[in-house]
């Protein structure tokens, strides 16, 4: 997708004051272990000559307890991509001050304590796990895999850190100044890039939005409607509500699709997309009229 709008600059926008890098870090203990033993014994029964593979045993399979704690985590991985933007190589995202203090980092401190109780409750359970996996591993079953609670406490970890965005001038090295000049235009330039790439992953959202929501409006060529579920609907309207918060550079024409597709979406229902053809087209014209008004 080509840019929208004009190149974004450091020197245009007042990103370092407007907004924040956030870097989240969850991990968990993922109770697989690599069982060479059985690896060994795969190859032999298989005949194989040279060794083919790996066998990853679970220690704690059918575990409910540890696989929430888990799939909660890669929730919360979601929702702060969802929430922001990329920015960095090292996992630094960017949002704006305002949408950092009117709602995301009271979301993000919820999100850490369901992670420390749901850890906290596989922790409680671990011992009596253990006697169950000896039932539900039957050979593949050895005590001296598993760590006791105090070690495997220390691998379940939710930590975000919160810091600002860096201004091209900041170097505060002992350098001549032309180093220091040159430094700071080299970090420009970096910095103009990774802010292009932020406003191009949402403009990327609202177009796959788009797309999604123009094909799915689309009959088939017998004339039937084709399938489509609530939540073309409902992600296009949290999406609008979002696009309002990412926008750091307050880009003029993204704020105009947005407001346009919020006007298509605020008047109609999925029931009513599914029972009115004249309703489908209808929506579907709209939205592609701003699919046509920008260079994707």
């Amino acid at each position: 997708m080509n840019a929208i709008a004009e190149t974004p600059t450091f020197e245009t926008y007042g990103i370092a004051s407007s907004s924040l890098l956030v870097e989240l870090s969850i991990s968990c203990w993922t109770a697989r272990k690599l069982d060479k033993k059985v690896g060994l014994e795969v190859d032999s029964a298989k005949n194989t000559k040279v060794k083919a593979g790996n066998y990853h045993k679970h220690l704690l399979a059918g575990s409910p307890a540890l696989e929430a704690v888990v799939k909660y985590a890669a929730q919360v991985r979601l929702w702060n991509n969802l929430n922001s933007m990329p920015w960095s190589d090292n996992g630094q995202r960017i949002v704006t001050a305002e949408h950092f203090f009117n709602g995301f980092k009271s979301q993000m401190d919820l999100h850490q304590t369901n992670f420390d109780e749901l850890t906290t409750n596989f922790l409680k359970q671990y011992p009596t796990l253990i006697s169950a996996a000896a039932f539900q591993l039957g050979d593949l079953f050895d005590r001296e895999e598993y760590p006791d609670v105090e070690s495997i406490t220390h691998k379940f970890r939710f930590h975000y850190a919160v810091s600002p965005v860096p201004t091209a001038g900041d170097f505060r090295i002992d350098i001549n100044e032309q180093a220091k000049a040159e430094l700071a235009t080299q970090y420009a330039e970096h910095f103009n890039q990774r802010l292009e790439g932020a406003m191009r992953d949402i403009w990327g959202r609202l177009h796959e939005c788009l797309l999604h929501m123009s094909d799915r409006l689309t009959d088939g060529q017998d004339g039937k409607r084709r399938v489509f579920h609530d939540t073309m609907l409902s992600n296009a309207h949290s999406l609008v509500e979002l696009l309002g918060r990412l926008n750091i550079t307050n880009d003029q024409k993204l704020e105009d699709a947005r407001v346009q597709l919020k006007k298509v979406i605020h008047t109609v229902d999925t029931d009513d997309l599914k029972e009115h053809e004249e309703v489908r087209s209808e929506v579907k014209d709209k939205v592609d009229s701003i699919l046509a008004k920008f260079n994707w």
